[in-house]
């Protein structure tokens, strides 16, 4: 289990958008990084091509490392650690600010 989902509110604390806050869009877990709505915002230069006429400069998020993120407790609205704790036979995820267990 990560203690990264997607869906999360996330604060980055760490490289250029340090402080930011946004919502986890995408998870790679063998590269160990994610995409934050409008975080690390990149820009390519798009060819025009059959299935899509329209050239030009196209912005989108881009990955950044899953250690450079803290999840935002929806409880107590922190950027904490996550920990986790066995109840009623499933792991769920935990704030360690507040206690406060979420999935």
């Amino acid at each position: 289990m990560r203690k990264v989902k997607k869906g999360d509110r996330v604060r980055v604390i760490a490289g250029n958008d340090q402080g930011k806050e946004g919502k986890v869009l995408t998870i790679y877990p063998n590269e160990d990084r994610i995409i934050v709505d409008n975080i690390n915002i990149i820009t390519k230069h798009q060819r025009a091509t059959q299935t899509m006429r329209e050239p030009g400069i196209v912005k989108r998020p881009g990955k950044i490392h899953i250690s450079n993120v803290l999840v935002i407790c929806p409880e107590c609205n922190v950027s904490t650690r996550i920990g986790f704790v066995f109840e009623e036979g499933e792991k769920m995820r935990k704030c360690k600010q507040c206690g406060e267990i979420f999935k």
